[in-house]
């Protein structure tokens, strides 16, 4: 079975992105090797992030926010995939990826925009968390080595519609 690597990307690259990486790192080692990265990276991880992930026994060890340029160089990983999880990053002009990977749009609210109590915030966390644990489930359950080009990228549009 081949490995894939793949590329999530928000702006801040502070929590979806991160938490995107660390999730298909903890389900698909086999088959992904997970990276993120964002467009203008705020250069932290958002706390209430880490501590979503730590609730949920995925490894936080190396996450730090970083810009999507440490991709684009000659001696970087090559993508295979490049998934963007927020609105302004979708919106953007992308690096040009190595290798032509697929890419989708998997928009995901924004939680560090939540506000009120820390267990609202906590909330708002989780529910990306999930949104974005039950789309690389689905990802992780397609052939994907099976799948011509075409087909793939009409699957990775849908995942990002559910």
């Amino acid at each position: 079975m081949t490995k894939h690597n793949i590329l999530f990307i928000c702006t801040a690259n502070s929590a979806r992105s991160i938490m995107a990486e660390a999730i298909m790192n903890h389900l698909g080692p086999h088959r992904f090797v997970a990276y993120s990265a964002g467009s203008q990276p705020d250069g932290t991880v958002k706390e209430e992030a880490l501590r979503c992930l730590t609730r949920h026994q995925l490894n936080t060890q190396g996450l730090r926010s970083k810009s999507w340029s440490e991709f684009a160089t000659p001696d970087a990983p090559v993508m295979d995939f490049v998934i963007t999880v927020c609105d302004n990053a979708a919106g953007e002009v992308c690096p040009v990826w190595p290798g032509q990977p697929m890419s989708a749009h998997w928009g995901v609210e924004d939680p560090s925009h939540a506000s009120g109590s820390e267990a609202d915030k906590d909330k708002a966390f989780w529910e990306a968390f999930i949104k974005l644990h039950r789309r690389i489930s689905i990802l992780l359950s397609l052939p994907i080595d099976k799948l011509d080009r075409l087909s793939l990228k009409k699957e990775l549009d849908r995942i990002g519609q559910s």
